[in-house]
């Protein structure tokens, strides 16, 4: 039996490191100050549905394989396993991302110039994606351990210092990129390539669900679980605002890279102070941060899939584990499709519309497994009603309509508005960009209907003659 060694406190790190980096402060940062009217809304509409929902679920079916659990129990395998892939296969292009975020801001440690490197940005994305990758194959243990000290040190400390720096800036009167009044809080809601961000937004608060993967590694789960969540929370949606204006206060909105806005602002407030010497220890910090969050996603939606694996609905093969129960063959496998992606990523001409565009796909296949997350919590409630939930929503039936109900409004609302391109950055033909979405929702969500085609009854056969 695995030993459960994931506390409160390592959990709440686990959902930071997954959540909270200042990497996800730049796409926020383009509303300006109407930034702070968007989190507290996505807040409201979908991060705090998902906790709550996460938490009833994780509590009363703490298995290993979260939403894959969750969704079977309610709908069946063939659609566990639709939610599970969406997870696994929407990190799989996500993972480019988070990747040439690392590789700018480690170009700021050396010359920013190589941001725009390619040689050097692929030698980065590939030796980090493999690092994270073997990492987690020395156990839960080690990884919540990278994930604890990659936030304190890469989240925690140039987070608080881009904070303090942009709350300096503005009690001293410096000139400020944004106007902080009441009709500038307030953004029209009436132009859809206006808050077309907001898919971004809800993308940068997903994963609360994801630490619930581990819920059987943790300590206490009935207990602990929902005191994670809590934690991890407030201290997310508290930074995020403050961070986010702390950028938006010093970088036009027009020039806000999505890939290193953070670094640009910090650049710039070092730069205003004489501290530029800082620039080089910070970068080196945030990049930890940074690798912290890709180290968590690497190994979460994966243990899901092997969830999935163990049910038959992958072959066998991919039921590998190594003596600290970590899925060598699918994290093998993962590893060499993102490098293969990141192959791609690097050759775009343009880095914030190739970020952007595998941003909204990535939002977009999410948000689907988030209406499958929602609607298993309703039905859960009326097919296992006796099943012990140590932490369930309050008001009955009714709550949980109210509670997964908003969440699935805000996600049918934010795939809407996620298939019109930004106004605010160039991503070439609409008709393109329209086209790549749908296609790629389509596909991605086709794609475990076609693997079960080709079950074959001795996946199964195999997995019983192992549990006996």
């Amino acid at each position: 039996m695995t030993k459960r060694t994931l506390s409160v406190f390592t959990l709440a790190m686990i959902n930071m490191a997954a959540i909270g980096s200042v990497k996800n402060w730049p796409v926020t940062a383009e509303y300006g100050f109407a930034s702070i009217f968007y989190l507290v809304l996505a807040a409201i509409v979908f991060f705090i549905p998902v906790s709550l929902v996460a938490a009833e679920l994780a509590t009363g079916w703490p298995k290993n394989g979260g939403v894959f659990a969750w969704v079977k129990e309610a709908f069946g395998h063939r659609t566990g396993f639709l939610a599970i892939w969406l997870l696994w296969i929407e990190n799989a292009i996500w993972y480019p991302t988070i990747l040439s975020f690392i590789a700018a801001t480690i170009a700021y440690i050396f010359d920013p110039a190589l941001a725009s490197n390619t040689s050097f940005a692929l030698t980065i994305i590939l030796v980090s994606f493999w690092a994270a990758t073997i990492a987690n194959l020395f156990g839960m243990k080690i990884s919540g351990w990278i994930s604890s000290v990659s936030v304190v040190l890469g989240t925690f400390i140039p987070g608080g210092l881009i904070i303090l720096l942009g709350l300096i800036w503005y009690f001293t009167g410096r000139p400020l990129e944004i106007s902080m009044t009441w009709d500038s809080l307030i953004p029209n809601m009436g132009s859809v390539d206006q808050i077309v961000f907001f898919t971004g937004v809800l993308l940068s608060l997903c994963g609360m669900e994801m630490s619930a993967i581990h819920a059987r590694d943790v300590k206490n789960p009935q207990k602990d679980y929902p005191k994670a969540i809590l934690l991890s929370g407030a201290l997310i949606i508290g930074m995020s605002i403050l961070g986010v204006l702390a950028i938006a206060s010093v970088i036009p909105q027009k020039q806000i890279s999505l890939v290193a806005g953070s670094m640009q602002a910090f650049s710039y407030f070092v730069d205003a102070y004489g501290l530029k010497w800082m620039t080089p220890y910070i970068a080196i910090l945030i990049a930890l941060g940074a690798f912290g969050s890709l180290s968590t996603w690497v190994i979460g939606p994966t243990k899901g899939l092997l969830a999935a694996a163990k049910s038959g609905d992958l072959p066998p093969y991919f039921r590998a584990v190594n003596k600290d129960g970590m899925p060598t063959r699918l994290l093998i496998v993962q590893a060499v499709i993102v490098s293969l992606l990141s192959l791609v990523f690097v050759f775009m001409p343009t880095v914030s519309s190739a970020f952007w565009i595998l941003s909204a796909i990535v939002a977009q296949l999410y948000l689907v497994m988030y209406g499958l997350l929602f609607a298993a919590a309703i039905k859960l409630r009326y097919t296992r009603p006796k099943v012990e939930r140590p932490y369930k929503i309050p008001g009955g039936k009714i709550g949980m309509w109210i509670v997964a109900g908003v969440g699935i409004i805000s996600s049918a609302f934010a795939m809407i508005i996620g298939f019109f391109p930004p106004a605010q950055i160039e991503t070439g033909s609409t008709l393109f960009y329209v086209l790549f979405l749908v296609l790629g929702v389509i596909i991605a969500c086709i794609l475990p209907s076609i693997i079960l085609l080709f079950q074959k009854p001795s996946w199964k056969k195999q997995l019983k003659h192992e549990e006996d």
